[in-house]
């Protein structure tokens, strides 16, 4: 599904990592893991394409993504260490502006699986960090893309919180999806079926 060839990154001049290399199978969780500042976001740009690296690819089903970006971006879901979601637009209006194919019931279950039934007309503006980072997980229950990647998803998220994500992140991969996150949290659950990869850095 996605294989990752001799990727080297450098950021202001210090090497975080060099000539990393693994595979993403449909079925897989993958957590990247280290230290503070050894590249783990950076990393997760460059699977996204956000980014260049200094050397290597990243390929998605056996063809670079630098030469399928449109192709790629279809079947992508990154969500970043921020929100990133627009603040003056309720969450409803939020969902709406990135799922619009969906019909208004799906998009309130949605809203139900994050704990947001009730707040769906608050400007985000108004709302808590976590309700904040609720909003953009919402679209797990949404987006139709086959590979998820996500900088810290659990960020600000209640206990509960987190088990109804493993859960669905569970899900998405049983139905032939991939995950690929980072986090600073014990992974609850079906954690055993987590592959961590781990990036350490002199720099870190």
């Amino acid at each position: 599904m996605l294989n990752v060839i001799n990727l080297s990154c450098i950021r202001d001049e210090r090497t975080l990592f060099h000539g990393l290399s693994f595979h993403v199978h449909p079925g897989d969780i993958v957590q990247i893991e280290g230290p503070n500042g050894a590249g783990k976001t950076s990393l997760l740009r460059l699977l996204a394409g956000l980014s260049r690296a200094e050397e290597g690819e990243v390929m998605w089903q056996s063809q670079p993504i630098r030469q399928q970006r449109e192709i790629w971006h279809q079947n992508l879901l990154y969500l970043g260490h921020h929100p990133g979601v627009k603040s003056v637009l309720s969450p409803l209006e939020n969902l709406h502006f990135w799922h619009g194919n969906h019909d208004e019931e799906a998009i309130f279950e949605a809203l139900e699986q994050v704990n947001l039934l009730g707040y769906e007309e608050v400007p985000v503006a108004q709302l808590s960090a976590g309700q904040q980072r609720r909003v953009a997980l919402a679209r797990l229950w949404l987006s139709p893309a086959k590979v998820w990647i996500l900088d810290e998803p659990l960020t600000a998220i209640d206990k509960g919180g987190v088990e109804k994500l493993m859960a669905r992140f569970a899900e998405h991969a049983d139905n032939g999806g991939a995950v690929i996150l980072t986090t600073h949290q014990d992974l609850p659950g079906d954690a055993e079926r987590v592959r961590k990869i781990r990036l350490t850095s002199e720099w870190a």
